[in-house]
């Protein structure tokens, strides 16, 4: 009697749903697509100069990103994007299953886990949220994947919001961040660890860290989408353009 609109698109969502989103909407997003990926944390590249033979990054190599493995449905941009705000800011908590899907369908199908762990929020921010987006996102993936959903780790500091944060000041602010929850164990568990966005993978780097710590043989991170930090090829033009030009110096007589 009182249809709704669409929350992402504003045309009139003709089918009766706990959802406000129309089902043209939800499949909208679209899976991650790069010519070049690291093997490992999955980081889009446009060329394979930062790849070395076994196609692992220069990050991934070093042993910076603190987990074994990174995978996420797409980049955080267009649907996907309107998608996970709605999910998290406007508190539309029924998004979580549709979502989930995704998550679900970002998982390689030789992988196997024995935990799936939400990244905990600080009790202020859920106290102010309402909710942990990552344990919404983690329930139905862990029931689909037939793995329990563990507490594993707790947020033992509060944190300024990484948005407006440089990569350095993202691993500062999150560094000793995150505890394991007593009475957890996680010894020789492969675990999957899971958020909404990755950014530059602070903070999920700081969480796996914790885990690998305390005697996870493999820990995996899963997220909806991942920012897509590789520069456009219009920046390489402007940037290119801007470079000065140097010419040969000649004698003058």
């Amino acid at each position: 009697m009182f249809p709704q609109d669409c929350k992402v698109c504003g045309q009139p969502v003709r089918h009766a749903r706990r959802i406000p989103v129309c089902e043209t909407c939800l499949a909208a997003p679209a899976p991650l697509a790069a010519d070049y990926f690291c093997t490992q944390c999955r980081t889009p590249f446009l060329n394979e100069a930062p790849l070395d033979d076994h196609g692992v990054c220069g990050r991934c190599r070093s042993g910076l990103t603190g987990y074994d493995s990174a995978y996420s449905y797409g980049y955080y941009e267009g649907a996907l994007k309107d998608l996970i705000h709605l999910f998290k800011y406007a508190r539309v908590e029924t998004l979580g299953e549709p979502l989930g899907a995704y998550l679900l369908r970002a998982i390689p199908l030789d992988q196997r886990f024995d935990l799936v762990v939400p990244v905990p929020l600080h009790w202020r921010r859920r106290l102010w949220r309402g909710f942990n987006q990552a344990e919404l996102l983690a329930r139905p993936l862990a029931h689909r994947l037939g793995v329990p959903v563990g507490g594993a780790l707790e947020r033992r500091r509060h944190t300024d919001t990484q948005a407006s944060l440089s990569p350095s000041e993202r691993r500062s602010n999150v560094a000793g961040a995150f505890a394991l929850r007593r009475g957890s164990e996680v010894r020789g568990k492969r675990i999957l660890l899971v958020d909404d966005v990755l950014t530059t993978g602070a903070t999920v780097g700081s969480a796996a860290a914790v885990l690998r710590r305390a005697g996870a043989s493999h820990v995996a991170v899963l997220t909806l989408a991942r920012v897509d930090r590789r520069p456009s090829w219009a920046t390489l033009a402007k940037a290119a353009h801007e470079q000065p030009v140097t010419h040969p110096q000649t004698d003058v007589q």
